[in-house]
């Protein structure tokens, strides 16, 4: 017989003395909770690896931007030489000495232009040099009649040679020699990444597209060969017009200089045509300076007529010349030219400048193929004809009242309230 307690009900089981109390339950469904998912560390360690592998591209792309740009500048100029290698290539030499022909001419075009130039700034500088005391006479004088002192050349030349400032200037230029050397390294070793590069992609053209398109299905290959011949028809149009303008402004402005007596015409010549053409945007302004400097030293009025004629000839070459050469081989929009030139020198610098627009062009041809067009309607509108609308007419119809005399205007309402009588 079971046991109960004093109100008859079963008495509670008791443990014998001694005995430790049975442990409470367990809720398996809360130590589940508590438990760390399985999936929870390997998504931790994914999440880690992701970041790390971020963070190590980035630095990688920061470190090889350098070189990214230098590739970038020997595709395109392997592109604009493409024309050339091709053609001398289907005559029957061999695509590297064609190659290396090509380079070796604009090689020889570079060294004369660069020397040309050098020789007639050494020649300036020279003569500025050997004019200095005379014009420093002549300075002195115009100091001493127009304030009444009595400086002499020695006197200042003295000055000149103990002063501060021309000490700090020699030590400054002594401690930047070491810059100026790494920097002109740097733009060896640069130039001649550049060559290396431009030479291969020229050279190897056929096997390099062979080796894009071996890893594209056949319709990508498609699209990727004509985008490779857009782009060299679009380059090697590009550099054709600039070296054609180039040409017809340097013969324009030697002939000028040359009339005018002003000394190293062919060379200013030169200058202008290469600068202006090859310089995006300031190439105009930075041209015609040089040549107005050394007009302005034989005769002021020289310069005056040099600056005119560039003036007169740059809108005779913008709205006659460029229009005519450039309409079937780099054929965008002026705005889009200039908005392109602006977007590349800030991506890019002087070099993003340079190949912005046949880039631009490049994509515009390419993408024009998959825009679909339609013909436009014979509207008034599309030629900039507007429409007076019916707020215009509303205007017109209330100042043709206004203007009515006050008798006219209460007959015609007397006019229209018969006929609503009527109806």
């Amino acid at each position: 017989m079971a046991p109960t307690d004093e109100t008859g009900q079963p008495a509670p089981h008791t443990a014998p003395f001694g005995t430790p109390p049975p442990a409470p339950p367990v809720d398996t469904a809360a130590g589940a909770a508590a438990r760390m998912p399985r999936w929870l560390p390997r998504a931790m360690v994914l999440a880690l690896s992701l970041i790390a592998v971020f963070q190590l591209g980035s630095w990688a792309f920061h470190q090889l931007t350098g070189l990214l740009i230098n590739i970038v500048i020997a595709f395109f100029l392997a592109l604009a030489i493409e024309p050339a290698v091709s053609w001398m290539a289907a005559h029957g030499m061999r695509r590297g000495l064609a190659t290396f022909l090509v380079f070796f001419g604009l090689l020889i075009a570079t060294a004369g232009f660069v020397v040309l130039l050098g020789s007639m700034l050494a020649g300036q500088i020279i003569k500025m040099i050997e004019g200095f005391p005379d014009y420093l006479d002549s300075v002195i004088n115009w100091i001493n009649t127009t304030f009444h002192t009595h400086l002499r050349r020695v006197d200042v030349q003295e000055g000149l040679l103990h002063s501060d400032w021309l000490r700090r200037y020699a030590q400054n230029s002594a401690a930047g020699v070491l810059d100026v050397s790494t920097q002109v390294l740097g733009g060896l070793f640069r130039l001649l990444t550049v060559a290396l590069f431009s030479f291969y992609f020229a050279a190897d053209g056929p096997r390099l597209r062979r080796t894009i398109c071996s890893v594209l299905p056949p319709a990508r290959q498609a699209e990727v060969l004509r985008a490779w011949e857009i782009a060299v028809d679009k380059t090697g149009g590009y550099l054709y017009s600039r070296g054609l303008m180039a040409l017809i402004s340097g013969v324009a402005h030697y002939i000028l200089l040359e009339a005018l007596g002003i000394p190293y015409a062919p060379v200013l010549g030169l200058w202008v045509g290469v600068v202006s053409q090859f310089v995006p945007t300031i190439g105009t302004y930075l041209a015609g300076a040089l040549p107005m400097l050394i007009a302005f030293t034989v005769n002021p009025w020289y310069a005056v007529w040099v600056l005119v004629f560039v003036v007169i000839y740059q809108q005779f070459e913008n709205y006659v010349l460029q229009p005519k050469l450039t309409s079937k081989t780099v054929d965008i929009h002026p705005a889009l030219a200039f908005g392109s030139v602006v977007a590349g020198t800030a991506l890019l610098g002087a070099v993003g400048a340079l190949i912005a627009i046949p880039a631009v062009a490049t994509l515009q041809a390419f993408l024009g193929a998959y825009v679909k067009r339609y013909a436009v309607t014979d509207d008034p509108r599309v030629h900039g004809h507007r429409r007076r609308g019916a707020g215009s007419s509303l205007l017109t119809r209330a100042w043709q009242l206004a203007r009515r005399s006050p008798d006219t205007r209460s007959g015609e309402g007397s006019v229209q309230e018969a006929d609503r009588e009527s109806d």
